[in-house]
């Protein structure tokens, strides 16, 4: 039986872009057997952003990997990809298999706790493309994702599970922003794997 088929899969936003959300495309094994290998072999960092001319340095960490050295400017910070490892080259198969579309770059995000989170903002740096796919993949702790309409204000949720796959394609970066809201409920650490299409730079 097809797990992914088009009849299963609903757009979580009312209007203005398509966001899919394909559940736990993991087995719990597997998912917390690629948790280990990222949480070892990924050369994480701590994230760094330029805010209202301050210099801030997140205690969540990140890494960007790619198919070329490509550049990468968010929060007025450039990085440069590193090469995929074994394991990123079998989740970006996998990500590409099911939602049936293509990336050449990941970008990763490592909460320690609940209480590291992310800001409302939207994926849509030039180098990425308009309209272009962004397939999030989340080991670890389940955490809330939310989703804000820039002109309208409102808003919509989603639990984002241990080997979940959520798709964002469409207009949805143009006209919705997301976060990761902190919580004191959350003790357990996640990794996050936003795999992307670069098409400059």
């Amino acid at each position: 039986m097809d797990l992914f088929t088009t009849d299963t899969i609903v757009n979580l936003l009312p209007h203005g872009g398509e966001v899919n959300y394909y559940g736990k495309i993991f087995k719990k094994q597997e998912a917390d057997h690629y948790f280990g290998k990222l949480l070892d072999s990924i050369e994480w960092k701590n994230d760094e952003a330029i805010i209202f001319g301050k210099h801030i340095i997140t205690k969540r960490k990140a890494a960007w990997y790619g198919d070329n050295d490509y550049n990468y400017t968010y929060s007025k910070v450039t990085k440069q990809a590193l090469a995929w490892t074994k394991e990123l080259l079998e989740l970006k198969a996998r990500a590409e298999d099911v939602t049936n579309e293509t990336y050449n770059s990941c970008l990763l995000n490592l909460y320690h706790t609940g209480d590291e989170g992310m800001a409302y903002h939207s994926d849509d740096e030039q180098t990425l493309g308009k309209n272009t796919a962004i397939a999030s993949l989340s080991f670890g702790a389940e955490r809330k994702f939310l989703f804000k309409h820039k002109r309208t204000k409102e808003t919509t949720s989603v639990v984002l599970e241990n080997g979940s796959l959520l798709l964002m394609k469409g207009a949805t970066q143009t006209n919705w922003l997301h976060r990761l809201p902190p919580t004191k409920k959350i003790i357990g650490p996640r990794i996050n794997l936003t795999f992307r299409t670069i098409v400059s730079g």
